[in-house]
């Protein structure tokens, strides 16, 4: 079959190295999950070592160039691929616990973080190749330079690891930045134990102006002076723990410093 020419309106950059594929696919624990989803397949390089899980696998693909290839190289896959944008289907209607896999093009890939965080209950595992400043940004700890709201978000309900790291010459065409892989596995518990929708107000509210203490930064909160002055609101955000962000959210919730 001939050869797909990567689009760069989708941000594609496709992989060319089948055992780098393999690494990823890898790094999926299968067996925990009744759907694995691969975002964006391109020319199906994950998906040749996603074969074996066939009877759980959806292949999501927004290029109509790509879902033909697709549909001629798997033709007994041709049900399970889907011609959708990934960030609009409704996850809800797939088998449950989810698997997330893909090359995610860089241009989504923070969305696609997002929309994993909005189906947090049913997607329990996500492995995929980010730009490498992203992959380090939502595996960083407090305090680190790159920690920030998706850090914190994603670290909240997942368990994070970073896998390696790949060079641009891996990549057709090659981009202009080194990229990471990344593995999700999410935490045993996820309630947060605090409103979780001002919590994720409180972090982006946060780091919104991050080189200034939460004294400053929370001020649109109206929080009175006896709990501003709690030693947790002279300290930047970025220092802050997941735990630690719960704890702010209780405490601007109640209007009191916890006991």
């Amino acid at each position: 079959m001939k050869e797909l020419k990567p689009k760069k309106r989708l941000g594609q950059h496709f992989l060319k190295d089948s055992n780098i594929a393999k690494k990823i696919v890898d790094g999926l624990n299968h067996d925990d999950l009744n759907c694995i989803i691969e975002i964006g397949p391109g020319m199906g390089i994950l998906t040749d070592h996603l074969i074996p899980f066939k009877k759980k696998l959806k292949l999501v693909e927004i290029d109509s160039e790509s879902v033909k290839y697709l549909n001629q190289k798997y033709f007994d896959l041709n049900e399970r691929i889907i011609e959708k944008d990934f960030l609009k289907i409704n996850l809800k209607e797939f088998d449950s616990p989810i698997g997330l896999i893909g090359n995610f093009p860089y241009n989504i890939s923070s969305q696609i973080l997002f929309k994993l965080l909005e189906n947090k209950n049913i997607v329990d595992q996500l492995v995929g190749m980010f730009q490498l400043e992203v992959a380090k940004r939502v595996c960083a700890p407090p305090g680190s330079k790159t920690y920030g709201i998706l850090s914190v978000l994603v670290q909240a309900f997942y368990n994070t690891e970073f896998l390696f790291s790949l060079s641009p010459e891996y990549f057709s065409p090659p981009p202009k930045v080194n990229s990471g892989v990344i593995k999700l596995i999410k935490k045993e518990e996820i309630n947060l134990k605090c409103d979780e929708a001002l919590f994720f107000k409180v972090v982006k509210t946060s780091f919104q102006q991050r080189r200034k203490t939460l004294r400053n930064s929370l001020k649109v909160f109206n929080l009175s002076d006896n709990v501003k002055e709690d030693v947790i609101f002279g300290r930047r955000p970025e220092t802050l723990s997941v735990d630690e962000f719960v704890w702010l959210t209780n405490t601007i919730t109640n209007g009191i410093i916890p006991t």
